[in-house]
């Protein structure tokens, strides 16, 4: 994933970080029995950047799901799984809405899309310009594409009591319906995006924001936040030579246009080195700049704990997050959290 110009010139003695077990738990996911079941909103981590949103309103919202074993158009190389995944996408109950942040391989899977079509096939997808057309080519039914600051709205019709497939409830009875709305934005982040040595930069890397009934969240999906130079060894990025860099803005104007947010869902790891990658990931001090930036109430780690994509120790990244959170007088557990892949919370 390294830059090739970069790579002679940071690697020096650098080494791949060792993902032997054990490392991050996985546990199996567990579901709400209805979309009724809670008031409160919920969210489970199926690793790396793939969230399942569970909203009190009833919808249902998969972010950024790769359930393959390698993050890469090979199915023999590239980066591995050193965690299972927790579950097959077949098991995922109900699914409203799939949201994209971005291209590349370790956010969007063909085969995963492919199989979230087949067993889910009302379920609508929400990309960012120019990706629309993959889809297309690919099958894809159901897709909406749209660039920064645009908004969708979308609307799911589902029974509210169990029945037969004809709209029956075993009685004879018709189901009860409802309406469940929700607002849909694509909103900035600092990346880049490919699928291949062709395409760089064709199509757009997003943010998401989604909100529904009175519960709105924010999906980082893979960002940057400043770009750092080479910094000697042992020396702080955010310390007094270097806490003055130019810092992204536009995630100030996230909060201020499209937040509040009850829950961020924010990067915190392929960060390392930092010469390479700043502009492109925040490490964990970014990504407590960027949640008070965005105006998140409440929020939790992606991107780390599933593939090696960068050379910080695998389980580095909810340490660090710990010692921003302290500089920033946050409290390290409670505010912004790491979980188990697998794991549920209650926000």
């Amino acid at each position: 994933m390294l830059q090739n110009v970069l790579w002679p010139t940071i690697t020096g003695d650098l080494k791949w970080p060792d993902t032997t077990p054990p490392t991050v738990t996985v546990v199996p996911p567990q579901w709400l029995p209805s979309r009724d079941a809670s008031p409160r909103l919920r969210a489970t981590w199926l690793g790396h950047a793939c969230y399942y949103v569970e909203f009190p309103s009833g919808l249902r919202v998969l972010f950024d799901p790769v359930f393959e074993d390698r993050c890469s158009p090979f199915s023999f190389m590239g980066p591995k799984r050193f965690t299972p995944k927790p579950c097959d996408l077949k098991d995922i109950p109900v699914v409203d809405a799939v949201v994209i942040s971005h291209s590349h391989y370790d956010h969007l899977s063909h085969g995963s899309v492919l199989e979230i079509q087949k067993h889910h096939p009302q379920a609508q997808f929400f990309v960012g310009l120019g990706l629309e057309p993959w889809f297309r080519r690919n099958g894809l039914k159901n897709v909406t594409e749209l660039d920064w600051w645009e908004d969708a709205e979308l609307t799911v019709t589902v029974n509210t009591n169990d029945g037969d497939g004809d709209g029956n409830n075993g009685s004879g009875e018709k189901k009860k319906k409802k309406t469940i709305s929700a607002q849909i934005s694509c909103l900035p982040a600092q990346h880049t995006s490919a699928r291949s040595a062709f395409d760089k930069d064709t199509t757009l890397w997003c943010s998401w924001g989604v909100r529904s009934g009175d519960k709105n969240v924010w999906f980082g999906g893979d960002t940057g936040y400043r770009a750092v130079p080479r910094v000697p060894a042992g020396v702080d990025d955010y310390g007094p030579e270097y806490e003055a860099l130019p810092r992204c803005p536009q995630f100030k104007h996230i909060g201020q246009h499209r937040g509040p947010f009850d829950l961020g869902l924010i990067p915190i790891g392929a960060y390392f080195p930092r010469v390479a990658f700043s502009a492109m990931h925040a490490n964990p001090f970014d990504s407590v700049e960027i949640f008070q930036d965005t105006r998140c109430r409440r929020a939790m780690g992606i991107h780390w704990g599933t593939w090696a994509l960068t050379m910080e120790d695998v389980l580095e990244p909810p340490r660090q997050l710990r010692e921003a959170l302290r500089r920033k007088g946050i409290p390290e557990e409670g505010v912004f959290d790491v979980c188990d892949i697998g794991q549920s919370r209650e926000f």
